[in-house]
């Protein structure tokens, strides 16, 4: 992806002042759209939140929150801790890609609800 590409879908990067450069910025974009972009036409947007849990104090608190909304089924949540926050970011990625693929592959093995109700319905013959 170079600068003036347009992303499958809107991703959204939260951080404290200071935790996200343009560059980082730009390389979890580019690690989102990779991990990702397999799922593209099922999600309608992403959004990435970093925060530092317990302030100066140090520890491993820093969390990584993905959020990622698909087309259809419930929304996906994957939260990593740890002392680093790159370290944090990438855990998180990979988990929420791992994560998403088993919603979608669930959504595959199971059909909708709605459909089979249309079905039964359809099924029913007037008197």
């Amino acid at each position: 992806m170079n600068a003036t590409s347009v992303p499958p879908f809107p991703i959204y990067i939260r951080g404290l002042e200071g935790d996200f450069g343009p560059e980082e910025r730009a390389l979890i974009r580019k690690k989102l759209i990779r991990r990702l972009g397999k799922f593209a036409e099922s999600i309608d947007r992403v959004s990435l939140r970093a925060e530092d849990i317990n302030g100066p104090r140090g520890g491993v608190d820093r969390v990584c929150r993905v959020k990622v909304v698909l087309r259809g089924l419930p929304t996906v949540v994957f939260e990593q801790q740890d002392a680093f926050l790159n370290a944090a970011v990438d855990l998180a990625l990979a988990g929420v890609e791992r994560t998403v693929r088993r919603a979608l592959k669930r959504r595959l093995a199971k059909p909708l609800r709605r459909a089979a109700t249309a079905n039964s319905v359809a099924r029913v013959s007037p008197r």
